[in-house]
């Protein structure tokens, strides 16, 4: 390949990770083109991008970004996977897909994540991770429940007192 052509190949990976700041690098050597098309499918329904590229090329595309982590264990070609709502639903999506039975060959090899490296076995751990939606749930919920709580005992009493005074108005009736 040119020098030419690879500078067109890393000039167009980095305008495709321009804004990108977490992806995982995973292996999809070995599956034939049916399975790769299912695969990507199945990414693209969850908004998350594939793509195929050689090491050396990913190296010159991220080069002084803070993605460059993610390549400088790696070897061989690879795919780079990245999109999605977070990492930790990127990382689920993965895992998932790497425990199917029909993309066998598809397995997490590393990434980064706010500039720290990730390996495979980090990226399982991560995909264990509450995703950002069930944070902020969580969070409203811690938010919401010292309300809930004053509300309900301020509440109590006076209900109390109205049953009370219900009781004795059907007695004296």
């Amino acid at each position: 390949m040119s020098k030419y052509v690879k500078n067109l190949i890393s000039d167009h990976l980095r305008n495709r990770l321009d804004g990108v700041s977490d992806l995982l690098v995973v292996n999809v050597i070995g599956m034939d083109a049916n399975t790769t098309t299912q695969l990507r499918r199945e990414l693209r329904s969850k908004d998350i991008s594939l793509t195929v590229v050689k090491n050396s090329l990913a190296r010159r595309a991220t080069e002084g970004t803070p993605l460059s982590a993610a390549f400088d264990e790696c070897e061989g070609s690879m795919a780079v996977v990245w999109g999605g709502e977070d990492i930790v639903s990127l990382a689920k999506e993965v895992i998932r897909l790497a425990d199917d039975k029909q993309f066998e060959q598809f397995e997490p090899r590393g990434g980064v994540m706010d500039g720290s490296a990730l390996t495979g076995d980090e990226v399982k751990q991560v995909s264990k991770w509450p995703s950002r939606t069930e944070q902020l749930s969580l969070l409203v919920g811690q938010i919401l429940a010292p309300g809930a709580n004053l509300s309900s005992q301020l509440l109590a009493p006076g209900g109390l007192l109205v049953s009370q005074l219900d009781q004795k108005a059907e007695e004296a009736e």
